[in-house]
């Protein structure tokens, strides 16, 4: 298929290894962000989206160091031997991925500082999140042309999106609780803005990247940009559900509404691991259809 790149254990490592640092990049970002906004969520509820930012950010660490590895094993054709080859990894330090990983090193490291109370540390790791979201604008498909569009399409797109993620794993504890049915309905609320926001900037993204509709169907990127659209809009409609039908149910004290609600937002769960699966296939093995 047009576009498609050869595929190998180690091109199946990078997905895997790729979508996990996506995973963790939005974990990271969404704990001081789901903070942030949600400054009188329950103390339990809080600790969770703190606990998890710093884990995941420990989690981001580690992989951007594995990437280089495996980046280093690609390029050189040289398997193991190649992920430690000093001159092989010093190319990969020079590249694209070595300004990235500084600027999400840095932005990694911030987040920890959401373990302070205040709002010292809340501004720390809120400008972690930033540096976070920006590192991904000096790698990848936003490259292309045009640079500082794409770019700031890209950082608002993972902004919302990790809004989003972050926010999965508190929300599952809220939910055990009807009283915290308010705070789930505040999310609800606000997320229909940042739904707005993830499609239409992912949108003008993809079409800067497909050019044409010809484009969409006839090559690996827009293939399989369209089985993740197709996963996103399962997402959208589990929201929905959970939005108008589980958390009124909550609310209104009905028996089964807390455990409906939490098995729903361990399937939203699910789903943005196939999203990041998706995406991280797109962004390593395909060429968007603009650069054939």
């Amino acid at each position: 298929m047009e576009g498609l790149a050869p595929i190998d254990g180690w091109a199946l490592l990078a997905i895997l290894a790729k979508a996990i640092g996506y995973a963790a990049a939005l974990i990271a970002m969404g704990g001081p962000l789901f903070l942030a906004v949600f400054r009188s969520a329950p103390p339990d509820v809080r600790r969770i989206a703190r606990k998890l930012a710093v884990i995941a950010a420990l989690i981001g660490l580690a992989v951007l160091a594995l990437r280089f590895g495996i980046r280093a094993a690609r390029i050189s054709g040289m398997g193991l031997s190649g992920a430690t080859d000093t001159m092989m990894l010093g190319f990969v330090w020079d590249s694209p991925l070595g300004t990235a990983a500084l600027w999400r090193g840095a932005g990694e490291l911030l987040i920890v500082a959401v373990l302070i109370e205040g709002t010292i540390g809340m501004t720390a790791s809120l400008l972690g999140a930033l540096l976070i979201a920006m590192s991904y604008a000096f790698v990848g498909h936003s490259l292309g042309d045009p640079r500082w569009i794409l770019a700031g399409l890209l950082v608002t797109h993972l902004l919302a999106a990790a809004f989003w993620v972050g926010s999965l794993a508190p929300l599952h504890r809220a939910a055990a609780k009807g009283e915290n049915a308010a705070l789930l309905h505040r999310f609800g609320t606000i997320a229909s803005g940042t739904v707005a926001i993830l499609v239409i900037v992912g949108v003008s993204f993809a079409w800067l990247m497909i050019g044409s509709p010809t484009g969409l169907f006839g090559t690996a990127y827009g293939w399989t940009l369209i089985i993740k659209i197709a996963v996103v809009t399962g997402l959208l409609g589990l929201a929905a559900r959970n939005k108008l039908r589980l958390v009124p149910a909550l609310a209104s004290g009905a028996p089964s509404a807390s455990a409906r609600l939490r098995r729903s937002i361990r399937m939203e769960i699910i789903i943005v691991a196939l999203i990041l699966l998706a995406t991280a296939t797109l962004t390593s093995i395909t060429t968007p259809p603009v650069n054939l």
